[in-house]
């Protein structure tokens, strides 16, 4: 049977310093989550010490940013609500999707990077840029999906360095008052340099060159979504269990507190 995929995007009431956040939810929440019944993949992304990376989007400045991605894999979606209770007794603000993946790029798919060999637990090499697509207001969604998924994937691949491009698709909102999107994005870089660096994020060699691919990327983006309402945020990634290596995913855990 296929898992049901739930997104978790976390907001941080308490403000918690970044070297905190990573240790509650690598280790505390991670260890709670794994010992949950139904559960079968856990992915957990977070605003830590080291995805200290200024955001290639805009910032909303009356809307705090969201501090962590938890991705949870279960085998049933009634076990989503036990997922939610223990983010919300850690003092989290969650907003919840119900997702369906599609994978583009996977570690070792390109020449950006090799396979994954790393244990669970562990963190992944580079940087994860997590990014919410909202819907815009008077789009067919077929057409949204064939810009998304036929345009703007094939182009920002042929330009960018990602070593890994998941696209979330959202099926459903699961938490009251989360804003409704209409995708997820998981973007995986090599190193803080190649988002910091204009030359090194558009792929380009020269000043012409990066003007076009500035161009290339600005025309497919602009064509499905507001580049005003896009929100990027800068994580580092931890696969918990995996199909990689699920066995090791506590004793990963507890290698990084």
């Amino acid at each position: 049977m296929k898992p049901t995929t739930v997104i978790y995007l976390l907001r941080d009431p308490a403000c918690r310093l970044p070297e905190e956040l990573g240790k509650i939810l690598r280790a505390e929440i991670a260890r709670q989550l794994l010992a949950l019944e139904g559960l079968l993949g856990l992915q957990i992304d977070v605003s830590d010490e080291h995805a200290n990376v200024k955001t290639p989007s805009l910032r909303d400045p009356r809307k705090k940013a969201h501090i962590a991605f938890v991705k949870v894999k279960l085998d049933s979606l009634d076990a989503h609500r036990r997922v939610e209770a223990l983010l919300r007794a850690a003092e989290f603000v969650p907003e919840g999707y119900l997702v369906e993946e599609s994978p583009y790029v996977e570690y070792g798919e390109n020449v950006h990077a090799g396979p994954r060999d790393w244990p669970d637990g562990e963190r992944s090499p580079g940087i994860v840029a997590i990014t919410c697509l909202p819907l815009p207001p008077r789009m067919a969604h077929e057409e949204w999906m064939r810009r998304w998924h036929g345009r703007m994937s094939p182009v920002s691949e042929a330009i960018q360095p990602r070593t890994r491009y998941m696209r979330n698709v959202v099926l459903r909102t699961l938490t009251e008052g989360a804003p409704e999107l209409g995708g997820i994005v998981e973007e995986a870089y090599p190193s803080k340099e190649h988002v910091e660096n204009l030359y090194l994020f558009f792929g380009a060699n020269g000043r012409l060159e990066l003007a076009r691919n500035m161009f290339a990327i600005f025309r497919a983006v602009t064509s499905f979504v507001n580049l005003t309402k896009l929100r990027t945020t800068m994580m580092s990634e931890y696969f918990i269990r995996s199909e990689y290596g699920g066995s090791k995913a506590l004793a990963g855990a507890k290698a990084n507190d």
